[in-house]
């Protein structure tokens, strides 16, 4: 159980960081940076790093019912279309708030629909697992209102400055937070896909005598190119539409793909860490492993926040609202890590 906490939050340390870089790049609009980050992260990773650890993989996919993967797929287009959305919503709202609201609609939806698949625990610890979650919740509410509070504080600095429109703002605001929201619930199809195509891609990785961690590898191929359809056609409609693909002419080009890359890999990388801790953490591994992971993405992501100075403008006030909220989901993990011990 402590390797899969142990991945589970490695995996989120790279979550929280993976949007980091966008805020380095230069001369490219959203469009240029979250499109080429989608075909990098959903297409060219995830072939390339398959097909270099797996040579066989038709005949691991082979052993797979067909509906279930035509299932995988289904899910997998819902989360491809919750990670571009969330994408906007960072663009929308910054990294520490687009976090919290994503991941906390993700963490309620995503930690608990696992377990309608793999069935559920005794009831001590089902309800240790759930009050673990809600105290999760609980501090990822602290942070939104932390969120929202540092909006208000930054918004009266920026009324001091003239031609400033602070109804667009706050439309910007309200737009951003529906977008987190909405991009959340469908980004769960992540963890439901994982659920159901595991257990049989892992019976057919080990019928093959294939390494333990394979699996992980192998249940993020269908998922990660059929979330990436998604995203592709949405962002080339996009670039279309609003001629962006010039902005990729730029001087830049080479430091803005090192940097996307990045990106591309970290959040590659974590998707199937995650699904290896879940493995690793057993029967419950998908429910628990998925509130730790994200949980730790977004105390990640909120203190990258602090150190690029988004909370720079802050009151005293959204800071002790941060910090209660930081320490309210670490309390959370460690009663969902209970659970989880309780139910093996």
């Amino acid at each position: 159980m402590l390797i899969g906490i142990f991945w589970a939050l490695t995996a989120g340390c790279m979550l929280g960081l993976y949007a980091l870089p966008v805020k380095y790049t230069k001369d490219f609009r959203f469009e240029n940076t979250w499109g080429l980050f989608f075909v990098l992260m959903m297409f060219v990773i995830p072939i390339v790093v398959t097909f270099a650890l797996i040579g066989d993989l038709g005949k691991v996919f082979a052993q797979v019912d067909n509906w279930r993967l035509l299932a995988m797929v289904a899910l997998s287009f819902l989360w491809g279309g919750g990670m571009m959305l969330w994408g906007k919503a960072i663009n929308y709202i910054g990294v520490s708030l687009g976090f919290s609201l994503f991941i906390g609609t993700a963490i309620l939806i995503g930690s608990l629909l696992p377990l309608i698949v793999d069935g559920l625990p005794k009831p001590l610890p089902f309800m240790t697992i759930v009050a673990g979650i809600l105290v999760v919740l609980c501090g990822i509410l602290f942070n939104c209102k932390a969120g929202l509070t540092r909006e208000k504080d930054e918004e009266r600095e920026k009324r001091k400055s003239p031609g400033h429109d602070g109804n667009r703002n706050g439309k910007a605001m309200l737009a951003g937070i529906a977008i987190a929201v909405i991009g959340g619930i469908l980004a769960t199809g992540f963890s439901l896909a994982n659920a159901l195509g595991r257990p049989q891609i892992q019976d057919a990785c080990r019928k093959l005598a294939k390494p333990e961690w394979m699996p992980s590898v192998a249940v993020m191929f269908p998922i990660f190119l059929s979330g990436g359809v998604v995203a592709t056609c949405y962002f080339t409609w996009q670039l279309t539409q609003k001629r962006a693909w010039g902005a990729f002419r730029t001087q830049y080009f080479g430091r803005n793909l090192l940097l996307i890359v990045a990106m591309a890999f970290c959040q590659y990388a974590a998707s199937a860490l995650f699904a290896y801790a879940a493995f690793k953490l057993g029967n419950f591994g998908n429910t628990v492993g998925y509130a730790i992971y994200n949980s730790t993405s977004v105390l990640v992501a909120v203190i990258s926040g602090i150190v690029t100075n988004e909370w720079v403008h802050a009151s005293p006030k959204a800071r002790r609202q941060l910090y209660a909220g930081l320490s309210s989901m670490i309390l959370g993990v460690l009663i969902i890590t209970l659970g989880n011990a309780l139910a093996s």
